[in-house]
Protein backbone atom coordinates (compact mmCIF):
# COMPACT_ATOMS: atom_id res chain seq x y z
CA UNK A 1 0.00 0.00 0.00
CA UNK A 2 1.43 3.28 -0.81
CA UNK A 3 -0.32 5.11 2.04
CA UNK A 4 3.04 6.93 3.25
CA UNK A 5 3.13 8.72 -0.06
CA UNK A 6 0.11 9.41 -0.66
CA UNK A 7 -0.05 11.28 2.55
CA UNK A 8 2.60 13.37 1.80
CA UNK A 9 1.42 14.09 -1.56
CA UNK A 10 -1.58 15.09 -0.89
CA UNK A 11 -0.56 17.48 1.88
CA UNK A 12 2.12 18.52 -0.33
CA UNK A 13 -0.98 19.23 -3.00
CA UNK A 14 -2.20 21.50 -1.00
CA UNK A 15 0.61 23.09 0.10
CA UNK A 16 0.56 22.57 3.84
CA UNK A 17 3.47 21.77 6.21
CA UNK A 18 3.49 19.14 8.47
CA UNK A 19 2.29 20.99 11.35
CA UNK A 20 -0.79 22.44 9.54
CA UNK A 21 -1.87 18.90 8.78
CA UNK A 22 -0.89 17.67 12.12
CA UNK A 23 -3.32 20.62 13.64
CA UNK A 24 -5.95 19.77 11.02
CA UNK A 25 -5.67 15.96 11.87
CA UNK A 26 -5.91 16.62 15.86
CA UNK A 27 -2.61 14.88 15.52
CA UNK A 28 1.28 15.73 16.99
CA UNK A 29 3.51 16.69 14.25
CA UNK A 30 6.01 13.94 15.29
CA UNK A 31 2.83 11.52 14.66
CA UNK A 32 2.82 12.74 11.08
CA UNK A 33 6.04 12.51 10.44
CA UNK A 34 6.50 9.26 11.27
CA UNK A 35 3.10 8.55 8.78
CA UNK A 36 5.31 10.30 6.28
CA UNK A 37 8.91 8.71 6.82
CA UNK A 38 8.35 5.18 8.27
CA UNK A 39 5.63 3.92 6.56
CA UNK A 40 3.27 2.92 9.14
CA UNK A 41 0.57 0.71 8.56
CA UNK A 42 -2.57 2.44 8.60
CA UNK A 43 -5.73 1.82 10.45
CA UNK A 44 -9.03 2.35 9.35
CA UNK A 45 -9.52 5.04 12.34
CA UNK A 46 -6.57 6.78 10.91
CA UNK A 47 -7.14 6.58 6.97
CA UNK A 48 -10.78 7.75 7.79
CA UNK A 49 -8.73 10.81 10.24
CA UNK A 50 -6.27 11.67 7.61
CA UNK A 51 -9.28 11.79 4.59
CA UNK A 52 -11.25 14.44 6.68
CA UNK A 53 -8.45 16.36 7.73
CA UNK A 54 -6.88 16.59 3.66
CA UNK A 55 -10.50 17.47 2.73
CA UNK A 56 -10.28 14.22 0.56
CA UNK A 57 -11.80 10.44 0.21
CA UNK A 58 -9.81 8.14 0.35
CA UNK A 59 -9.12 5.47 -2.65
CA UNK A 60 -8.20 1.62 -2.18
CA UNK A 61 -7.73 -0.53 -5.10
CA UNK A 62 -5.38 -3.35 -5.26
CA UNK A 63 -5.84 -3.85 -8.79
CA UNK A 64 -4.42 -0.17 -9.62
CA UNK A 65 -1.20 1.19 -8.94
CA UNK A 66 -0.48 2.73 -6.62
CA UNK A 67 -3.49 0.86 -5.02
CA UNK A 68 -3.78 3.48 -2.51
CA UNK A 69 -4.56 7.50 -2.48
CA UNK A 70 -6.56 10.28 -1.66
CA UNK A 71 -8.64 11.91 -4.02
CA UNK A 72 -10.03 15.40 -3.93
CA UNK A 73 -13.70 15.31 -3.35
CA UNK A 74 -16.56 16.17 -5.74
CA UNK A 75 -17.88 19.68 -4.96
Amino acid sequence: MDFTQAVCDRRSALGWSVAELARRAGMSEGGIESIEESGVDPTLELIERLAAALGSGARIDPRSTPEFGFEERAT
